[in-house]
């Protein structure tokens, strides 16, 4: 654990140094990540609207499946930040930091197959509530069967690359992530269309590219954590103190991933709205989620690169530096958010047809990109404080204002607006309560921030 006395040490030297050197090499990191679905769609996208439609039915579910693990490797970040700020302000926490990190890849590998059955056993009547009809149950079959076999191989990087997060080593994660994704990108079109010999699988040949390329991310983390001592193979033979690795990571984790699947909840909502105008609304729904995942990959990255500062400053109760990390985060989330939301006007029709030919899905594209991407800057601050509050240890924080803006207010927002202005009031209303959540939100954030008395719910770390 020696590293830890140097650049893993994020409660001295500049913030913004810090905040550079730990979001830069996760920009590529989650890129790497989110390329999946990105190159997935691109070239499901060429076998036609309705294969298209078919794998965006998926999104909701498999978001649903990551944002469970997500926040796993949120609470993992959480935990493991905040002990070695503990460690680097004279505690002895290195023993809790191997134990914590191996059970937790432990919870990992027992939720993953949980997830498993549980998927295999409800995939068809789920995707049939959503709106999906016998053609789409076909093709959407032949792609999560696979997905739900393979959850382990899919899952658990998530959380053994945070564990790595949080001791201030974000260019390994980000490499490991890189070459899954490369690999991924190159399997793709050989087992979806069947080039060089290989047999033609379509939407089966995407599951089998994600699983078998993060299968290869999974055992190269594990190596690394092993090699970098921050798991002991003891703690799975004595499991006397699991119950107080779990209590520490679910304080965190059940809220931040519930908080995380919140967002496929909404899509499926509006999937749902879309599916009764027919399949082009819902295929260019599909696309602009993805092209939002791509566009925000730097701000992703902020948030992941945060955390680990905003978590060891808290544990080492230095809140006047965590208090700088979030100014200049949220200024720069605000700027960019602004440069995204142009660009995207811009260049809206070049960018539908680089996805479809189908005219109707391209207009729908476009439309999107006219009403809802000048709400970003709200919307994304949102987002930051989320991840602000799951660092220092206060999911309740997050997981409420998340609720309240996802499932309060904007699945009724979105029913009221297909009702009265068709596609077009859905896309309006995401834009208005983006910007009234994020400017409520925002006040609240900062209030509870710089409020020195306020030190609610004490976690268990």
């Amino acid at each position: 654990m020696s590293s830890y006395a140097n650049k893993g040490d994020l409660t001295t030297g500049a913030i913004r140094g810090h905040l550079i050197r730990l979001s830069v090499p996760m920009v590529w990191g989650i890129f790497a990540i989110i390329s999946f679905q990105l190159v997935n769609t691109f070239y499901i996208s060429m076998l036609g609207t309705d294969p298209l439609a078919a794998i965006t039915f998926t999104f909701p579910i498999t978001y649903i499946i990551f944002a469970v693990f997500m926040g796993f490797g949120i609470g993992m970040s959480s935990v493991i930040s905040r002990l070695i700020g503990k460690k680097l302000a004279g505690e002895n926490t290195s023993e809790d930091i191997r134990r914590v990190t191996t059970h937790g890849l432990v919870m990992v590998v027992i939720a993953s197959a949980a997830v498993t059955i549980a998927g295999l056993s409800l995939m068809n009547p789920l995707f049939r509530m959503m709106g999906a009809n016998d053609v789409m149950i076909t093709m959407i079959d032949d792609y999560m069967h696979i997905y739900f076999i393979g959850t382990t191989f899919i899952c658990l990087p998530i959380v053994g690359n945070s564990a790595l997060r949080a001791s201030g080593d974000t260019m390994t994660p980000a490499i490991i992530m890189t070459t899954a994704a490369v690999a991924n990108a190159l399997l793709d079109p050989l087992l979806i269309f069947g080039l060089f010999g290989f047999p033609r699988l379509e939407l089966q040949g995407a599951a089998i590219s994600t699983v078998l390329s993060n299968g290869c991310a999974m055992i190269a983390g594990l190596c690394v954590l092993h090699r970098k001592s921050m798991i002991d193979l003891s703690h799975l033979k004595d499991l006397s103190r699991f119950s107080d690795s779990a209590k520490r990571l679910l304080f965190v984790a059940i809220p931040a991933g519930l908080t995380s699947g919140l967002p496929a909840i909404l899509n499926s909502a509006i999937i749902a709205l879309l599916s009764k105008s027919g399949a082009a609304p819902v295929a260019a729904f599909g696309v602009v989620t993805r092209i939002e995942a791509f566009v925000f990959i730097i701000m992703m990255a902020l948030s992941v690169g945060m955390g680990p500062i905003i978590g060891q400053n808290w544990g080492a109760g230095r809140h006047d530096r965590v208090r700088e990390t979030l100014k200049l985060a949220l200024i720069f989330c605000v700027v960019w958010s602004i440069f995204v939301a142009i660009t995207l006007y811009l260049f809206r029709m070049p960018i539908a047809s680089v996805f479809t030919q189908d005219t109707d899905v391209a207009k729908y594209i476009a439309l999107y990109l006219v009403i809802v991407p000048f709400s970003y800057p709200l919307a994304n601050i949102v987002s930051g404080w989320g991840s602000a509050f799951n660092a220092m240890g206060k999911p309740q924080y997050s997981a409420s204002m998340i609720f309240l803006k996802m499932i309060v207010i904007l699945i009724p927002a979105v029913h009221l607006g297909y009702n009265t202005y068709g596609i077009t009031g859905v896309f309006a209303a995401i834009a208005i309560v983006n910007v009234i959540t994020g400017i409520a939100f925002h006040l609240f954030g900062w209030n509870r921030c710089t409020q020195k008395a306020v030190a609610p719910h004490p976690s268990p770390v």
